[in-house]
């Protein structure tokens, strides 16, 4: 039976008298894909924000990697984050007067040590390796968001986060990106929680979520 890398018990998040996220029990066993949907404001983000340790929850409890998440201090939940977890978000957040190598470093440099044979590594696993000094606005989306990928597996996480990470891609770049996560899962073996509004993004995982006002009113097994 797989180890559980992520466990909920009545998980909340609420800001102010808005409950983004109500109380939530969900198991996530290691070596998972799991998929988030649900319509804007449905508390998909707010879930991927506390698992990733971005946010903190309002009550319940939140266990992720053998990590009690609500016990731990901030300088406590920046090293979670440095060691634990790859996060790729929607917007690409590349710093755009750094190339593609510099900008992989960067999570390099939060992480240890920036090492930029590393850096050039983790871009070429992306098919990147040609694009390494080109600045971010003299990328296509598609590679923008590969850079974001190598950024985000550079540091060997064991969970990876993404937030809408095919949102701003057509359908061809979604397709790449989906065929790169899916063979870098099978390579790395880290566990992927997903949140997408795209049915034919959910359906590359193993099972997916639905949220609806911040409830879990649903799930299913996408793939056998």
């Amino acid at each position: 039976m797989a180890t559980t890398i992520i466990e909920t018990g009545g998980l909340t998040r609420s800001y102010g008298d808005i409950c983004a996220l109500k109380p939530l029990d969900l198991q996530v066993p290691e070596g998972e894909w799991l998929s988030v949907m649900g319509h804007s404001g449905s508390g998909k983000s707010t879930l991927m924000n506390l698992v990733g340790g971005l946010d903190r929850p309002s009550a319940g409890s939140l266990m992720v990697g053998g990590e009690d998440l609500l016990a731990l201090s901030e300088d406590g939940l920046a090293r979670f984050r440095r060691e634990f977890v790859g996060i790729i978000f929607q917007q690409h957040h590349l710093v755009p007067y750094l190339t593609a190598v510099e900008n992989v470093m960067l999570a390099q440099y939060f992480h240890s040590v920036p090492d930029e044979a590393e850096a050039r590594s983790a871009l070429e696993r992306v098919g990147l390796g040609h694009r390494l000094k080109n600045r971010p606005g003299e990328l296509s989306g598609g590679e923008q968001q590969r850079v974001c990928i190598a950024r985000a597996i550079i540091n060997s996480p064991k969970l990876l986060l993404g937030d809408e990470p095919t949102g701003n891609l057509d359908h061809k770049s979604t397709v790449m990106i989906m065929e790169l996560l899916k063979e870098l899962r099978a390579e790395e073996r880290f566990t992927v929680v997903m949140v997408t509004h795209n049915q034919e993004v959910a359906a590359w995982g193993d099972r997916t979520i639905y949220l609806d006002d911040g409830v879990l009113v649903r799930e299913e097994r996408t793939n056998s």
